[in-house]
């Protein structure tokens, strides 16, 4: 058996193993990363730790302690109240408001890690606030990311229109943003039907007043004269204080927050590191807010994505995607190798970098579209899309960061839920863009 067939059989036993026995993933999969690139890929430590994703772990670490505090000094709540006003209290177009912000800013040019993690801490706490199904409104998120994710001036279309200018190869910037564009789109209409989002229709923030504030009354506590307390997994709200009064903590948590997007947006800084350093000015300032905070950051998932990112690094060190790359490329079948190269992409996508993976796999598939038998645009399309669409995967991270997100729900049920979608849409969704997009030669 080859090296790379067997790491490929280890990534199916971390699944099984997983799911079957309750251990954290990560956790197996660190292992895995030892015993797979110490005994088959010959690396040593520095060779594994070389794929621990460092950028990500602060990401997790830094959105989830910052809005863990502006959770607990009711700046969320601020928000969750300010933006149903805003939307009339139409509680329906809470989830089409969230997936228009994050398609905007990466349609503009917003990595999509940035987007949603801005947004999803949000849009969770819409979620929870106002019974919309976490499923729905995380994957409506990370859907409209990947809305905007092609436009001819964002990263991911930026990526593929240079690799095809730099092979030579014809390309059409505004097919490969509609092709996401509407694939998103319908994706995320399908599931709004699902999920139950109709039934949204007939409420609005006046159906929920009187039963928060009686919720108020019951339970509320204070802290430090911020208006808000961390009592369990949800941020509680005094009365007297109201949801809708602006204090100093929430003054400056609002203000960092605009700092986090322009830090992120304008001048493309670190989004955890930036995150995370707003996250400290509040702490000292307000020191009342943060310690309970820091124990909502979500070590769990943090441990899981990143074990499951180094194993994954760990095979693109031994070459596992270069060699399943070049025998799909070798088929002889044109229409039957293109909707491998999908697959590849998708399932790959699902636990490391869309970008990352969109960079690998159009070079690998040059010499094959050079052949000139399958259409150079529907391909390039329905494999771009293939290996973005899936990003809801708990383990990519858009997936990673609306499950760090939840806060108010039951992390584990919802991490099964993404997993269960994930893997729904990594079957389907290449197979659908193939029909749509290869076989009529595109």
């Amino acid at each position: 058996m080859s090296a790379e067939l067997l790491s490929i059989l280890v990534l199916a036993v971390l699944f099984v193993v997983g799911t079957t026995r309750s251990v954290n993933m990560g956790a197996l999969a660190f292992a895995a990363a030892f015993g797979v690139g110490t005994l088959a890929a010959g690396l040593d430590a520095d060779g594994i730790f070389a794929g621990f994703p460092g950028d990500l772990f602060v990401v997790l670490v830094g959105v989830t302690y910052f809005f863990a505090i502006a959770r607990a000094n009711g700046t969320t709540d601020w928000l969750v109240h300010a933006g149903i006003r805003l939307g009339r209290g139409r509680i329906a177009l809470i989830p089409w408001v969230m997936f228009t912000v994050t398609g905007v800013l990466t349609a503009i040019g917003a990595v999509s890690p940035a987007a949603v993690a801005i947004v999803a801490p949000l849009a969770m706490g819409f979620a929870a606030r106002y019974g919309i199904k976490p499923l729905l409104m995380g994957a409506l998120v990370v859907h409209g990311a990947q809305a905007g994710g092609f436009s001819p001036i964002s990263i991911y279309g930026s990526t593929v229109n240079g690799i095809l200018e730099r092979e030579g190869l014809p390309g059409s910037p505004i097919a490969l943003f509609l092709a996401s564009l509407f694939a998103n789109l319908a994706i995320a209409a399908l599931l709004f039907v699902a999920l139950g989002g109709l039934r949204l229709r007939g409420r609005d923030l006046g159906d929920l007043g009187d039963e928060e504030a009686k919720e108020a009354k019951e339970g509320a506590g204070g802290s430090g004269g911020t208006g808000g307390t961390v009592t369990g997994t949800r941020a509680r709200t005094t009365p007297d204080a109201g949801l809708l009064r602006l204090t100093p903590a929430r003054i400056a948590t609002l203000v960092g927050l605009v700092a986090l997007v322009v830090a992120v947006l304008v001048f493309d800084l670190d989004a955890g590191l930036t995150a995370i350093t707003l996250a400290v000015l509040l702490a000292v300032v307000w020191p009342e807010d943060s310690k309970a905070a820091v124990a909502h950051i979500t070590w769990p998932t943090v441990l899981l994505i990143c074990g499951m990112l180094t194993y994954v690094a760990v095979l693109q060190e031994m070459g596992t995607i270069d060699w399943a790359g070049e025998h799909v490329g070798s088929i002889g079948i044109p229409l039957l190798a293109a909707l491998l190269f999908c697959y590849i992409g998708a399932v790959v996508s699902a636990f490391a970098s869309s970008v990352g993976i969109i960079g690998a796999l159009i070079p690998l598939a040059v010499p094959f579209l050079e052949q000139g038998e399958i259409g150079v645009v529907g391909m390039v399309a329905a494999l771009s899309v293939s290996a973005t669409v899936v990003d809801v995967s708990p383990f990519s991270t858009n997936g990673a960061l609306v499950l760090a997100a939840a806060e108010d729900t039951d992390r584990e049920r919802f991490f099964r839920q993404l997993m269960l979608y994930g893997g729904a849409v990594t079957l389907l969704a290449p197979l659908v863009l193939w029909l749509a997009l290869v076989v009529p030669g595109l």
